[in-house]
């Protein structure tokens, strides 16, 4: 059996995790893209990995659906800096995984087998994110950025040699319903950045937690307590 050599980034502790300040933790960034990227373009793997590189450089951890395709490359990205991966596959085991669903382990730090499929997994992804990037893509993605839409989470649709963003465009305007939370940038960097800047924005305003009936006072009863 030939053993497979790694890229020394790939195999190197994280480095650089986005620490948001008071104790928020660190940004989580879903990357929502095609595991078949035979439709959008030549360049499609470089702009997933450019974008992967970015979030890396960015101290982000960078969440996808442990697939193939875009967000693999994304991943791929991410891991050439050094940076942290975490995959939410629609398997319940690693075997399932890899033999049941035929997707990799590579490039990703921490995989959540959720057992759920590929739709309960397009959930538990975004949901787990605090930003969500769409890149080309098919169903799976338009999945993805639903629910990313209806939970008004940050959300930056990456332009490119592809009609995916063409096409969200389209919907956001059939949808006459305004959403300032979307953006499209052909710039990987400037989207993070902002996708970032809005993060930071979202977890300060919500920064205060009244009247919470599962605190921790003795009780767990009219805890009222500023997290």
């Amino acid at each position: 059996m030939l053993k497979k050599t790694l890229h020394p980034n790939h195999a190197a502790v994280p480095q650089n995790f986005c620490r948001l300040p008071d104790g928020y933790g660190v940004v989580k960034i879903g990357v929502s893209g095609s595991a078949d990227t035979t439709f959008s373009g030549l360049d499609a793997f470089e702009k997933a990995k450019e974008l992967g590189r970015t979030i890396a450089r960015h101290g982000a951890i960078i969440n996808t659906g442990a697939t193939t395709g875009f967000p693999l490359y994304s991943a791929m990205g991410a891991k050439d800096e050094c940076g942290f991966s975490i995959g939410f596959s629609p398997a319940a085991t690693e075997r399932e995984h890899v033999e049941t669903y035929k997707l990799p382990l590579d490039y990703m730090d921490v995989v959540v087998y959720t057992g759920f499929g590929y739709s309960g997994r397009d959930l538990l992804l975004v949901r787990s994110s605090d930003a969500m990037i769409i890149g080309p893509g098919r169903i799976g993605t338009l999945n993805e950025f639903a629910v990313s839409f209806e939970d008004h989470k940050p959300t930056g649709v990456l332009q490119g040699n592809w009609d995916t963003d063409e096409l969200l465009q389209m919907v956001l305007e059939a949808a006459h319903r305004p959403n300032p939370n979307i953006i499209f940038d052909t710039d990987a960097n400037a989207i993070v950045e902002r996708l970032i800047e809005m993060v930071q924005k979202r977890k300060q305003e919500n920064q205060l937690v009244y009247n919470n009936h599962d605190g921790w006072s003795a009780t767990g009863k009219n805890a009222e307590m500023i997290l």
